[in-house]
């Protein structure tokens, strides 16, 4: 079966065009000219967004589909400027395309897009806790965190095997700077759910933010590197601007309430942070 397109555009001359085109491409076109209405109408497998609609700005009607439902969204919009590019993808938008574009381009993003989508759906498993994060007695709930040795990370020279309770990060809270109080708790990632917490707090995240979480955590104190983070979490063939990547680290940052979850190692790319020490998380 094709996929089912829901296109939110008001501009007639761009829309009418644009569907028959992706229909010779095998896609199902459900068209809307409002925000309202997209919001209203039912997603199929890939939202196409214009931003310049008459009644809201699309940023708010991806925010808007965002908050409940994972579908992918990919903006079209005149407005090429890195700022709006930065906030649609920092929004939950999947991708971004400038107009004027091709047809064929925009078919193979939408497929680029429902393909990780469906690989990901499709493959859910619980996320790998190396060896060393393990506790001596492990609970059998998901909701429960596994307690971390109070020593510095090892990486297990072979990738474990994944068992069944949620990756959990420090059990101490995070030294902040001395001028804040704020203490995250610890954090936990279930691959199985696709839930995070921080403390007693579930944190939600976008797709792509909770799969480059899931990434890092992995193997945590691990450092990857920006390419590889790149194919695993877009795509191996992503062309689009790698900005992308710096913009969804700090969201994930402040999503889960302390910039020093996430290191940057300048000119490598980024790990996990998995202990508090007396001089923060190494």
């Amino acid at each position: 079966m094709g996929l089912r397109v829901l296109l939110i555009e008001d501009d007639e001359t761009i829309a009418e065009p644009l569907a028959e085109g992706l229909g010779h491409f095998g896609l199902t076109v459900d068209h809307v000219t409002t925000g309202t209405e997209g919001l209203r109408a039912p997603y199929g497998d890939v939202v196409l967004l214009d931003l310049g609609l008459p009644d809201m700005d699309g940023i708010d009607v991806c925010r808007g589909i965002r908050e409940v439902s994972d579908v992918p969204i990919v903006i079209l919009s005149a407005r090429g400027e890195e700022a709006d590019r930065v906030l649609g993808l920092e929004l939950g938008a999947d991708d971004y395309l400038a107009k004027p574009f091709s047809v064929r381009e925009l078919v193979a993003r939408v497929r680029a897009v429902t393909r990780r989508t469906r690989r990901a759906q499709e493959a859910p498993q619980p996320l790998q806790a190396p060896q060393s994060l393990q506790a001596p007695h492990p609970r059998q709930t998901s909701q429960q965190p596994l307690q971390v040795p109070q020593q510095p990370f090892q990486a297990p020279p072979q990738p474990a095997h994944v068992p069944q309770q949620p990756f959990h990060a420090p059990p101490q809270p995070l030294q902040a700077a001395p001028e804040s109080s704020y203490e995250p708790g610890p954090l936990a990632v279930d691959r199985r759910t696709r839930q995070v917490w921080v403390g007693e707090d579930q944190v939600p995240l976008t797709p792509k933010e909770f799969d480059l979480l899931a990434l890092l955590t992995e193997d945590p104190g691990a450092v990857y590197s920006r390419q590889q983070i790149l194919d695993r979490v877009w795509d191996p063939f992503y062309e689009g601007p790698t900005k992308t990547l710096d913009v969804h680290v700090a969201s994930l940052r402040r999503k889960l309430g302390h910039p020093a979850w996430i290191q940057t190692l300048r000119g490598v790319g980024f790990r996990l942070a998995v202990h508090t020490g007396p001089d923060g998380p190494v």
